[in-house]
């Protein structure tokens, strides 16, 4: 996996890994978007309301929120951020708009923790596995519908099955972290940070109403919403 630049050191890209859904597969005779069809499914994203909420309370905290934040690429998996370079939404893997809307909301959760967060070091395994658990709970990665579509039948406990399931995929890439050591990090971390919904009061519902869901809770984050930043959490940042 390609490093890049984070903070003072080279550190992981943080990636969108991309699991095969039926979706995607119906999609795929399609063949992937253009780059320019890309390029327009990033500007239409860019009026979802989650998108628009998050580079809204990323603002509010004082992060820098550039024009070229997000760029269409061409690269080895769905998507990815990097500290300084922002996020790349890689138009070879995208066929559908809700696909680039997923992976840029996945994408600026990771932004909005490498800029709000003290003593972020994406080398550190613990680090890197509470954002991604962040990431996948608070994105609607792991939606029921989204998991069907993959594959994965369960319903009850679905959703963090789920999201342990994707992080793992994410972290194990990290070349600073084994797969046992990255197993170890989302367990350490997991009861802190899957609790942790900043900026949103409440972690988008994962049930078949999603898009109400979601945009309830766009509609009561206020960017205050920090009820479960805990003593624990500040912790695993020490």
């Amino acid at each position: 996996m390609a490093e890049e630049h984070h903070g003072g050191g080279a550190s992981p890209v943080l990636r969108v890994e991309a699991e095969s859904s039926s979706e995607q597969r119906v999609a795929s005779s399609r063949g992937a978007m253009s780059r320019e069809d890309c390029v327009e499914g990033i500007r239409s994203a860019l009026k979802h309301p989650t998108v628009r909420f998050l580079r809204e309370e990323m603002e509010k905290a004082g992060c820098q929120v550039w024009p070229r934040l997000i760029q269409a690429a061409t690269c080895s998996t769905a998507g990815g951020y990097a500290s300084r370079e922002g996020i790349k939404v890689c138009c070879n893997h995208m066929r559908l708009q809700d696909e680039i809307n997923q992976v840029i909301i996945h994408e600026l959760i990771h932004a909005y923790d490498d800029c709000v967060t003290k003593n972020m070091n994406w080398r550190n395994c613990a680090h890197h596995a509470c954002s991604e658990i962040r990431a996948n709970h608070l994105s609607g990665d792991c939606h029921y519908k989204r998991e069907l579509l993959r594959g994965f039948m369960k319903i009850r406990g679905h959703e963090q099955d789920c999201v342990k399931r994707r992080a793992l995929m994410s972290v194990k890439t990290n070349p600073y972290c084994s797969e046992a050591a990255s197993k170890d990090a989302i367990e350490a971390v997991w009861n802190i940070c899957y609790n942790d919904t900043r900026p949103f009061d409440r972690a988008p519902c994962i049930s078949r109403h999603k898009d109400v869901c979601i945009e309830k809770a766009v509609e009561e984050g206020s960017g205050d919403g920090r009820k479960t930043w805990t003593d624990g959490r500040k912790n695993v940042f020490r």
